[in-house]
């Protein structure tokens, strides 16, 4: 009871704060917004009726000889033949708000590539005809989802070494440690560019590259925990009761850590956010097909005149990044003790 009562507390003291309260609430809706970027940008109908026989785009392919076409490849529903066939008495179709996929190329724009903001791309189009906005909510998507996973990964890696570290102290303490300075020197951006070259560029390359460095920073933490908490009365009465080290390090020291690792979660994420962002802006991340932030802001560099491509990306990445700011600050303040 006493856990779930410290729990509540924590939680009413960091709703109490407006900025807190409405920083998760604003950046939690928007990611779940973006799991859904299928459903809300995509050009292929969610459901369409045709000839009285109901159609299911967004969740099947279906090939342009099943409403009447001459191809066995994926219906195009864009094109005249599928326009025309939407059209006729008693067919209907309803598309996404965004009627636009990440990789669609939109083929009617009246003037050239990159094209400003119009009733057709509400952001405009990149330099190759793709929908701005459409990119933006899968490249939302991938930068936190990418986050997420290299910081759960870092968080499991440097919790254990720094557990251990901790706990067991002495030689094994100094072995680890040597090992992680020397590891720490290593050049990670250098690294990168070699694997990047000797493999096809991958999200799955990215988060393991990143995630054999990203957690030693965290582990510095967790060591300094558990090496104040190693002597406390309750451990030295644990061992005394003949608990194992594994039940002492989880049961006892561990719960008693996690609030270093926890305050600073939302940093980590948007740090991993950046990472992604700056690696994709070099050329240096995922694929180039591949939605992402930094991908456009290297397109709005290379096309200045192009503003719709810097500024609204820059207010997507840097609205982002304030809110994880400010719901880390939020979750600090009410893990401190000392205020009321």
């Amino acid at each position: 009871m006493k856990v779930i009562d410290r729990n509540i507390n924590i939680w009413n003291k960091f709703k109490s704060s407006n900025r807190n309260k409405l920083s998760l609430y604003i950046f939690s809706f928007i990611f779940l917004f973006s799991l859904f970027a299928e459903v809300i940008s995509n050009d292929k109908p969610i459901v369409m009726n045709i000839d009285n026989q109901l159609y299911y785009p967004i969740l099947f392919k279906y090939s342009d000889k099943t409403f009447g076409g001459y191809f066995d490849t994926e219906a195009n529903y864009k094109d005249s033949f599928m326009t025309s066939k939407i059209s006729k008495d008693k067919n209907w179709a309803v598309f996404p708000l965004n009627p636009h996929s990440y990789d669609s190329i939109n083929l009617n724009n009246s003037t050239p590539n990159p094209a400003r903001p119009s009733i057709h791309n509400y952001l405009g189009t990149d330099d190759r005809g793709r929908d701005v906005l459409a990119r933006l909510i899968y490249g939302f998507r991938l930068s936190v989802l990418f986050a997420f996973s290299l910081t759960a990964i870092g968080i499991i890696i440097g919790i254990f070494f720094g557990a251990i570290q901790g706990y067991f102290a002495g030689k094994v303490d100094l072995y680890i440690q040597r090992f992680i300075e020397i590891w720490s020197s290593m050049p990670e951006l250098y690294l990168l560019i070699i694997f990047s070259s000797l493999f096809e560029p991958s999200i799955l390359l990215l988060i393991i590259l990143l995630s054999l460095f990203g957690w030693m920073s965290l582990s510095d933490y967790v060591r300094a925990e558990f090496l104040k908490g190693r002597n406390m009365e309750y451990v030295i009465a644990a061992r005394t009761m003949g608990l194992s080290n594994y039940q002492i390090i989880t049961r006892h020291i561990l719960p008693n850590s996690m609030v270093s690792v926890i305050t600073f979660l939302p940093f980590r994420i948007s740090g991993a956010i950046l990472i992604l962002t700056s690696l994709d802006f070099l050329g240096l991340g995922v694929p180039p097909d591949t939605p992402s932030l930094g991908e456009l802001l290297a397109q709005g560099k290379e096309n200045i005149e192009a503003w719709w491509l810097s500024l609204s990306t820059f207010i997507v990445l840097v609205g982002t990044l304030l809110l994880l700011i400010f719901i880390g600050e939020g979750i600090r303040e009410s893990l401190d003790t000392r205020s009321s």
